[in-house]
């Protein structure tokens, strides 16, 4: 029984009549494997990030918890459904020209695109529009001069648990070369949204965020009424719940705002007024990808423990499958040509992420980064070495020259072109994802 989130719970339950297609065999009151309170059982809450025996006695946060573990995306999940009578590629099209020339002047878009449109273009009332834009620009600065060096250590968070891994494990789009493909296009997804006025009705972030929230729909479709792939098993909600709940997506979409809210918990204040417009615009973004205001709380503290929480109730879990998705993703060939500039830049990246992998999953223990397939070793550290002062220097000066009024402008152009040259290196996103290609 629902006693903190009433109407969070009512939501899920109602997935069954909206969708019955999808959800209409899934008992939402049964507990899956990859939950679990009790306290003997290890978890994917690292001791050193929280204790996790006090999260479990937060009924609160535990309910929201068990509760957003079922909590799907129907206004996606009706548009990935259309993929039983489109292609994906006639499914994209229509798609892309919704978002950019406007519902209303695609006659043959169908009611469920336009279903997912409004319900994007609402403007909720807890999140302060205003800062959106300084925090997209604040935003930049990472974006344009620290994520590429350790995006793809971050990226590999959701491999780190074979609970929370198995929908990437399943469509195989981490695999081999497609493993390029698809950190590109999650890493263009957060950089382009970063852009001045992306996330706008027309602009090309909200477009990016359909795309994701879609196709992050289209594996979950496709695992509740094809089974898994080519063996034709089914999912096995009683093991993993729901394929890619909106539980799973809090890591990527809210990493930015854990790190900002831990740093401001450390030195005993709040947020200052730059850090409260990023998670301004965070929370947008999130909110762009369906996550529900429950999960995107807006305080320091509580931004902590909603991460904390997280993993707290997750049953830990690493098995060979994601020893391969973090070995294939850490491996992919990322840069646009095979040129030396290219291929050394890509060795200074990926010495950069691995040691991201290390110090955020192994508490900097290489020997525990080598056996969950990331090998950091003196090369590595050597490349960071000599370009840390460069990296590091660059940083510094830039944000030190947007603080200053005479300065803002430029460095605020600045920041955009490298932003748009990351987008350049990253190629343009396919965002699609096909069942037969499945590989379990």
């Amino acid at each position: 029984m629902a006693t903190y989130y009433p109407k969070l719970a009512a939501r899920v339950l109602r997935q069954a009549d909206d969708l019955p297609e999808m959800y209409g065999n899934l008992d939402f009151t049964a507990t899956p494997e990859r939950f679990t309170t009790d306290p003997a059982a290890k978890s994917a809450l690292p001791p050193r990030r929280g204790n996790r025996a006090a999260y479990l006695d937060d009924a609160r946060l535990v309910e929201l918890m068990r509760t957003a573990l079922y909590l799907g995306d129907v206004p996606a999940d009706r548009v990935a459904a259309l993929s039983r009578d489109l292609s994906v590629t006639e499914l994209i099209g229509l798609i892309r020209r919704a978002c950019r020339e406007g519902i209303e002047n695609v006659p043959e878009a169908p009611p469920e695109l336009a279903g997912l449109l409004a319900v994007m273009e609402e403007k909720p009332d807890w999140i302060d529009h205003d800062l959106i834009e300084r925090g997209a620009a604040r935003s930049r600065l990472i974006t344009g001069l620290i994520a590429p060096f350790v995006t793809r250590g971050a990226f590999i968070a959701t491999f780190t648990n074979s609970y929370a891994a198995l929908p990437m494990t399943l469509t195989g789009a981490l695999s081999g070369r497609r493993a390029a493909y698809r950190v590109n296009e999650t890493t263009a997804f957060f950089t382009v949204t970063t852009l001045p006025g992306a996330l706008v009705r027309f602009g090309p972030g909200f477009e990016a965020a359909v795309m994701v929230r879609v196709m992050h729909s289209m594996v979950r479709y496709n695992a509740l009424t094809r089974g898994s792939g080519r063996s034709g098993r089914a999912w096995d909600a009683a093991v993993y719940g729901l394929p890619i709940p909106q539980l799973d997506q809090l890591p990527a979409g809210m990493i930015g705002p854990y790190l900002v809210s831990r740093g401001a918990l450390r030195a005993g204040r709040g947020f200052t007024d730059d850090e409260r417009a990023m998670i301004e615009f965070y929370r947008y973004r999130c909110f762009l990808l369906g996550l529900p205001e429950e999960l995107l709380p807006a305080d320091p503290q509580d931004i902590v423990d909603m991460f904390h929480v997280r993993g707290a109730p997750l049953r830990d879990g690493f098995d060979d499958s994601c020893r391969s998705l973090v070995t294939s993703t850490m491996d992919a060939y990322l840069r646009p040509t095979d040129r030396l500039f290219d291929r050394m830049a890509d060795s200074v990246e990926k010495s950069y992420s691995k040691a991201a992998f290390c110090g955020a999953f192994c508490d900097f223990n290489p020997r525990t980064a080598k056996r969950m397939g990331v090998n950091i070793g003196i090369g590595d550290l050597a490349r960071i070495a000599a370009t840390g002062p460069f990296i590091g220097g660059r940083l510094v000066t830039v944000a030190a020259a947007g603080r200053l009024p005479a300065l803002q402008k430029v460095s605020s152009r600045y920041l955009t072109r490298q932003v748009r040259h990351r987008l350049d290196v990253y190629g343009i996103p396919e965002y699609t994802t096909d069942h037969r290609h499945y590989a379990h």
